[in-house]
């Protein structure tokens, strides 16, 4: 077998565990790249995963596109998981629309409100959750496990992909016609909100488009970290 084909039977494997021993489980997709390999990974078997995403109400229609791209592909509806609309307000109305260029403080109280608490109640009632983190995508992820205890959310979490590269995610794409966000084909490797997201440049980092502001290593939206330091910045322009 190519190396390929080891890692996408490893991963069925995983998957086909998940589903067995960890029911009811869930897949967390950002509807990114590697979100789409194992949405087709999990569909195409008929796994017993959930699927869903967090509609933060400042995501880019190409990425809410591929919900209706997965429904027309495999007559599969993902769930959308909003924050709550009150919190979203109380934040814009006492420190602006786009505070979170302010501060990581900032940032991560937008993100507290449009994407973590929002898992919190996607997760509720749950044994596992699935994601498609990898080790190459960043510094803040270089010692991501395949099999991880999730101690926030009381539950385990699986990162199918962890081992994949880059390279191995688009091969697997094109060679099984999976949809992906048309965002990928301009210069964008990984997509967060609009505002919070960019093209990159040759050369860069797979994740330099998100929070391009910040730290690399404190660039992660709280949603796969339990007591992450905070490092202050300078403020920046919108």
């Amino acid at each position: 077998m190519n190396d390929l084909t080891s890692l996408i039977a490893a991963t069925q494997a995983t998957l086909e565990r998940i589903a067995r021993d960890f029911s009811p489980a869930v897949f967390a997709s950002s509807l990114a790249a590697e979100d789409m390999v194992l949405t087709d990974l999990i569909l195409k078997a008929g796994l017993p995963i959930g699927i869903f995403s967090l509609d933060t109400g400042r995501l880019h229609p190409e990425t809410l596109a591929v919900v209706d791209a997965v429904k027309a592909r495999y007559d599969y509806a993902i769930a959308l998981y909003h924050p709550n609309a009150q919190a979203v307000d109380a934040y814009v109305a006492e420190n602006g629309l786009n505070a979170f260029y302010d501060s990581v403080e900032m940032r991560r109280a937008c993100c507290g409100i449009r994407k973590v608490e929002p898992l919190g109640r996607a997760l509720a009632g749950k044994r596992a959750w699935v994601t498609g983190q990898r080790r190459a995508q960043s510094t803040t992820r270089a010692e991501l496990a395949v099999e991880e205890d999730d101690a926030a959310h009381g539950m385990t979490k699986f990162n199918p992909l962890a081992d994949w590269s880059e390279q191995d995610v688009w091969d697997y794409i094109r060679a099984n016609d999976v949809p992906y966000n048309a965002l990928h084909d301009q210069g964008f490797p990984s997509i967060g909100c609009a505002p919070c997201t960019r093209a990159v440049q040759p050369g860069e980092d797979v994740r330099a488009g998100r929070w391009w502001w910040e730290n690399p290593d404190s660039k992660e939206c709280g949603l796969h970290m339990v007591d992450g330091k905070l490092i202050r910045i300078k403020s920046v322009a919108a």
